[in-house]
């Protein structure tokens, strides 16, 4: 920001910039060869030159056997890239955590050279709001998977002749049929070796890129339909060929050497029902079926890999990793029962869950927690936006909900009952951004549509701690919401934290203006004050404590390399002393299916072993603060009343009793416009500042028209950001 000053860098600080600096490196020579290895794969040159090469080095160890080249080529970087990141992170919290990165990529906003390749490209289509950058990373990725087809086509069908095609007692396009298929295959590999990364919520992979898992899931489904439609075409054209060549009876065929084709078939019949409960209209109207559907991953990743062998496997086998390890963690920390402190019940079928948390769990803003409650699914999770700020409120986390779907009704149903004392919860995270840039900019709007005003709650508390403990001089906040009904005006009340807070929002220079589209004007009748239930502790409710991850990176890279160093050296043991009496190293002798087997399993004890003895450590620790913090929220009285917030109507005088100054201020701060939607193009190019952070949460076409204002070149103080929650 033009006004802030640009603080010295201390020493220490110029000390973890090199360290930030070498790592970045590092990884950045790693990854290239990584995926140098990629493009290289499908041609003679790897294939005749270079893989016999490392397997002469290393598969005759007694030790690794044949998968022991994969592991070194494909998983092992990608380990070790994931290690580094943890460091990587954990430095770069710490910094923020001592405030030394305030004013982080300060200038990355206002470079057009730079922000260009971050403004939409796309709008709208099949593939959502995608930036340049995007655009640039998707055609790249195209790319190989164009290069390898054909390539590997290429180089296939050269060796196939008539000669070649007697020899085998079929005819030349049923070669290459057979051939087509197996290439089919091998790409489609390609795609589910990234398939895996998008969705490991607390990966350090993707912080390490500047991503979130939540940003990334577009990048999962785009990854999901490739997968399925490679491997859907690839069984495809072998069942055609055996068909052709009267070997139909390979279908039934379960080799002990080689190939699995009845295992294979299993596998893509579990992605093909996974696939279909992924079409739009299903997940809509049948969440359940596409919620049940997607469990079949675990069979479907499984038989694929009774279906190539472990060895092949190995190459996908990264992405999964840090999926099970992070998969993992997730089960531990739901097996806890979470205290909840309270709920603000929302005339407009919303609430606002509150619960307790650790000092030492932070988060930043837009971040999102998974939910269960046992009482209504003990299967179903559900992600909800924070609404909370870990600095403003350091004991207490809230996340909102609107009752739309059949869970969320039930939830509110069960609130709305007034003998209801307690709830069992469990949750998953928090997981978000590894960190924040809203200070870079002069002025930040936001644009949101119902229940999309949540993420920006968040964001807002968290300025109100910065101007608020630090008199930190923050953006002008301009807030356009969009509610249906004069009753959603009660989601502005959940600005201000519940209660017990010490905040100033005086110094926040806020503007909201409020648009209500179906009611042509104020309801005196209709309610807008929020109703506050508190809830009795449990001797067995603990609070959301910080999950190894995001709150301690170090113990997360512990976790990867560690668990994988024990299972290389488990299952070194097992192929030395079993695996290899048995089969000399020739791979043409043990059966490839309880090799995969032993691996999967050696592999899964390794996780859980690591991660159970770290997760359990770090409750150790945190237990004794946890049992103090329950006790001082019994203390809490349950007849302290909620806020009531005044609203105006374009200077109407529809008064409420109010009970606090900030109430007083976000009511001042308020225009409501009635039976109206905003003119976005109009406020948004009126917007002054050299920087504007322009953030849309909400419907679709409501998102697809902010980028669409400011992906026109005609404003370049615009900086658009979609928020879409789509787990």
């Amino acid at each position: 920001m033009g006004d802030k000053k640009i603080v010295k860098r201390s020493p220490s600080q110029v000390k973890y910039d090199m360290i930030l600096y070498a790592i970045r490196v590092v990884v950045l020579v790693v990854l290239l060869g990584w995926i140098f290895i990629w493009i290289m794969m499908p041609t003679s040159t790897f294939r005749q030159t270079w893989l016999p090469h490392l397997r002469a080095k290393t598969t005759t160890s007694t030790y690794f056997g044949s998968q022991g080249t994969t592991l070194l080529i494909y998983t092992f970087p990608v380990l070790f890239i994931a290690s580094l990141g943890c460091i990587y992170l954990h430095i770069v919290k710490k910094a923020n955590d001592s405030n030394m990165d305030r004013c982080d990529n300060k200038n990355d906003a206002k470079g057009g050279k730079v922000t260009i390749w971050k403004r939409p490209f796309i709008v709208k289509g099949p593939l959502g709001i995608v930036s340049g950058t995007e655009v640039a990373m998707l055609l790249m990725f195209i790319g190989l998977l164009v290069w390898s087809f054909a390539t590997y086509l290429h180089n296939f069908f050269a060796l196939i002749t008539q000669k070649s095609a007697a020899q085998f007692g079929v005819k030349v396009w049923e070669l290459k049929l057979e051939d087509a298929g197996l290439i089919l295959g091998l790409v489609g590999n390609i795609c589910l070796a990234f398939l895996f990364f998008p969705v490991s919520r607390a990966s350090p992979v993707l912080p390490l890129l500047g991503l979130t898992s939540e940003s990334c899931i577009k990048y999962h489904i785009w990854l999901g339909h490739l997968v399925l439609t490679f491997f859907t075409a690839h069984g495809i054209s072998y069942i055609i060929f055996w068909a052709a060549t009267n070997q139909i009876s390979q279908m039934v065929k379960w080799e002990k050497i080689g190939i699995s084709n009845v295992a294979g078939e299993i596998s893509l019949v579990c992605g093909l029902i996974l696939w279909i409960a992924t079409i739009p209209g299903i997940r809509r109207r049948f969440f359940e079926l596409f919620f049940y559907a997607h469990y079949l991953y675990i069979f479907f990743m499984i038989f694929f890999i009774f279906h190539v062998g472990i060895s092949y496997a190995s190459i996908m086998l990264p992405g999964f990793y840090i999926f099970m390890v992070d998969r993992f963690l997730r089960f531990l920390q739901s097996r806890t029962h979470i205290h909840l402190v309270s709920a603000r019940v929302l005339p407009c079928d919303t609430i606002e869950l509150n619960f307790s948390k650790t000092h030492e769990l932070s988060y930043t803003p837009t971040s999102v927690m998974f939910i269960n409650i046992p009482s209504i699914s003990k299967l179903q999770w559900h992600p909800f936006t924070i609404t909370s700020s870990s600095k403003l409120e350091p004991e207490k986390l809230s996340v909102v909900i609107k009752s739309e779907g059949t869970w969320s009704k039930k939830l509110y149903q069960m609130l709305s009952t007034p003998t209801i004392d307690h709830i069992d919860v469990s949750v998953e995270g928090p997981y978000g951004p590894a960190s924040t840039n809203y200070l870079r900019h002069d002025s930040l709007v936001m644009v949101s549509g119902g229940s999309g005003i949540t993420p920006f709650i968040s964001i807002i508390r968290d300025l109100i701690y910065l101007s608020t403990t630090f008199k930190y001089k923050t953006p002008k906040i301009l807030l356009i919401c969009a509610f249906k009904n004069t009753s959603s005006l009660s989601m502005l009340d959940l600005i201000l934290p519940i209660s017990g807070t010490p905040f100033e929002i005086s110094n926040l220079e806020l503007q909201i203006e409020a648009y209500i589209t179906r009611d042509k004007e104020f309801k005196s009748n209709t309610l807008i004050n929020l109703q506050t239930k508190w809830f009795k502790p449990n001797p067995n409710d603990a609070p959301i404590y910080a999950i190894l991850g995001p709150n301690n990176w170090l113990w997360f890279g512990a976790i990867i390399s560690s668990s994988f160093i024990i299972f290389l050296i488990l299952i070194g043991i097992i192929t030395r002393y079993y695996i290899f009496p048995k089969d000399h190293n020739t791979n043409g002798i043990f059966s490839y299916s309880l090799k995969a087997l032993i691996n999967m399993l050696v592999m899964c004890v390794s996780i859980a072993i690591v991660a159970s003895v770290a997760v359990l450590w770090n409750k150790k620790l945190s237990a004794k603060k946890g049992n103090n913090q329950v006790q001082h929220l019994e203390g809490l009285s349950p007849t302290m009343s909620p806020s009531s917030v005044v609203y105006y109507n374009n200077g109407g005088n529809h008064n409420v009793e109010l009970e606090s100054l900030p109430s007083q201020l976000i009511a001042q701060a308020t225009n409501v416009h009635y039976g109206e939607r905003p003119d976005l193009r109009k406020i948004l190019f009126e917007i002054k500042g050299s920087s504007v952070g322009v953030f849309a949460s909400g419907p679709k076409k409501m998102r697809q028209e902010v980028a669409a204002i400011c992906s026109t070149g005609l404003t370049e103080n615009l900086h658009f950001e979609s928020i879409s929650f789509s787990w």
